[in-house]
């Protein structure tokens, strides 16, 4: 069906917004939430059906809700002031307003288009995808013939349900819905329809003696391919244990490869069709390649989702976390950077206070801003609400090196290394690593940690500027010499100056530390 208003089209078919002929970016829920006040225009909506419309009756903030009609008013055109096609009235809820025309679309337009719509079409009694990337943990299979063993095949799905759901990104259905699968032989496409999600994980635990070896993967049902697999095998010394490392090793695994999908995902779709979530997506893996460039697309592409959704928490939060990133590596100065930054993570902050990429966001404006204690507190409050946040684990060990804890910060350095091994960030947090052991005055171990940072990333200008002090501190001229060469060339801005101005150390002492390295190596 398609209703036609003012000078715009919305078409549930194809689920598309147009404007004169031009599509419209809408996310999937405010697109749903439209569709839903354009069919009951004849009435008052209440909060309470949009809830159970769209959201499913799931529990939902005032501040995602007033968001998602905030974005579906600007995507026809109308604002909270205006109301000329979404009333609010007062106490009762909204009501679509505007003079609408229904007509069935033309069976004969774009047939390549529809063909391949069809293919793809969801059954009629599957449940509609939410918002955010939803995923199905099955019940791990026990291949062991000990029915004794069904507990410990049990605790691994259950705690990876629970990690997965601290993952606020992300939509995981209950343990109560995807254990009703267990010990059937399902159809992944059956799984997803009646579960209403794009990814299933799924996997087996094999006992033989005091050994076991348990297998994971993740499936992308929409279009039939393994995303990620990965094989662990343990000794079962301590049964609880193992269950803890595994869990925690899948899920830090599970994450970036998630975002990768998405991103892969949003860049099959046309430019002028993407929503906000296809443009954080985009943006990340910008964010992750860790160059100048690429920060300042990622930017764009965040102010793009931002202009869609104004409250859109995981946008403002990477938005906030890029910028930062930009002052510390020297990109960008922290008196324009961080006023937009601040404004940012607070307002992701305010979204969603349980989102840990919102407080990590904030610890790195209170980290860049010189409030490192307030920066360490943050950092610590989003590791709280999701211990395996590899990224918030690394920002964590660099605030704690600045305030001189560098054994405390070592440590958490490499519990993000070991968390994610294949992390796109894992450069920074040998990085991280390298800069705690200048401070222990460490040099050599400085050393080596920076050149497996170097070697990961060219242009990461922390990692150089530890290399440099590093080596100038150990008396390796040579070394030292190449190193801020190479950093010149990454941070052009560099200066005995800068160091002191923009890098927020908590001691006098390990400021003058750095700065006498940077003296020796040749730096003025």
């Amino acid at each position: 069906m398609q209703f036609i208003f003012d000078n715009q089209t919305l078409d549930t078919e194809r689920r598309e917004l147009l404007r004169d002929g031009a599509p419209i970016p809408v996310q999937p829920q405010v697109f749903d939430l439209l569709v839903y006040l354009v069919q009951n225009r004849g009435r008052v909506v209440s909060k309470e059906d949009l809830i159970g419309q769209v959201w499913d009756g799931r529990t939902v903030s005032d501040s995602t809700f007033t968001s998602r009609v905030n974005a579906a008013r600007t995507a026809v055109g109308d604002s909270g002031r205006d109301q000329k096609l979404i009333r609010t009235i007062s106490r009762k809820g909204l009501r679509f307003v505007g003079t609408v025309q229904e007509q069935e679309p033309s069976n004969s337009s774009r047939p390549a288009e529809r063909l391949a719509e069809k293919r793809l079409e969801r059954s009629p009694s599957a449940l509609p995808l939410p918002d955010r990337p939803a995923i199905a943990v099955l019940p791990f299979n026990n291949m062991s013939g000990e029915r004794e063993q069904e507990y410990f095949s049990d605790g691994i799905s259950e705690d990876i349900i629970t990690a997965l759901s601290k993952l606020r990104w992300f939509f995981v259905i209950a343990r109560n819905s995807s254990f009703t699968y267990k010990g059937k032989a399902v159809h992944m496409k059956q799984v997803a329809e009646e579960l209403g999600v794009r990814y299933v994980l799924e996997g087996s635990v094999r006992k033989s003696g005091d050994r076991v070896r348990i297998t994971a993967q993740l499936n992308d049902v929409a279009t039939g391919s393994h995303i990620w697999a990965e094989r662990y095998d343990r000794d079962l010394a301590d049964v609880f244990a193992v269950q803890d490392q595994i869990t925690e090793a899948i899920v830090a695994a599970i994450e970036p490869q998630l975002y990768a999908a998405e991103n892969f995902r949003a860049r099959r779709k046309p430019p002028n069709n993407l929503d906000a979530w296809d443009l954080v997506m985009r943006a990340l893996s910008h964010y992750w390649r860790v160059t100048r460039q690429d920060n300042m697309v990622a930017q764009a592409l965040l102010e793009k989702a931002i202009a869609i959704d104004p409250n859109y928490g995981q946008a403002l939060s990477l938005l906030a976390t890029s910028h930062m990133f930009g002052v510390h590596s020297g990109w960008a100065d922290v008196r324009s950077a961080a006023p937009i930054a601040e404004r940012a993570a607070l307002a992701a902050v305010e979204a969603d206070s349980e989102d840990p990429w919102a407080h990590n966001a904030l610890g790195s404006v209170y980290f860049s801003t010189r409030r490192i204690d307030d920066s360490v507190a943050e950092f610590e409050l989003a590791l709280q609400l999701n211990p395996n946040f590899s990224l918030a684990q690394g920002y964590y060990g660099l605030a704690l090196s600045y305030c001189g804890r560098w054994q405390e910060a070592h440590e958490a350095a490499q519990r993000a290394i070991r968390l994610s091994p294949r992390d796109p960030s894992s450069a920074i947090y040998y990085g991280v690593a390298a800069y705690a052991q200048f401070v222990g005055r460490n040099y050599q171990q400085a050393i080596a940690l920076a050149r497996e940072a170097i070697r990961q990333r060219g242009d990461l200008t922390g990692a150089y500027r530890v290399l440099t002090v590093a080596a100038g501190m150990s008396g390796q001229a040579e070394v030292a010499t190449a190193a801020l060469q190479e950093l010149r060339r990454a941070q052009p801005n560099i200066s005995l100056a800068w160091i002191a101005n923009q890098l927020p150390w908590k001691l006098d002492a390990d400021r003058e530390h750095y700065l006498e390295a940077f003296r020796r190596a040749g730096l003025d």
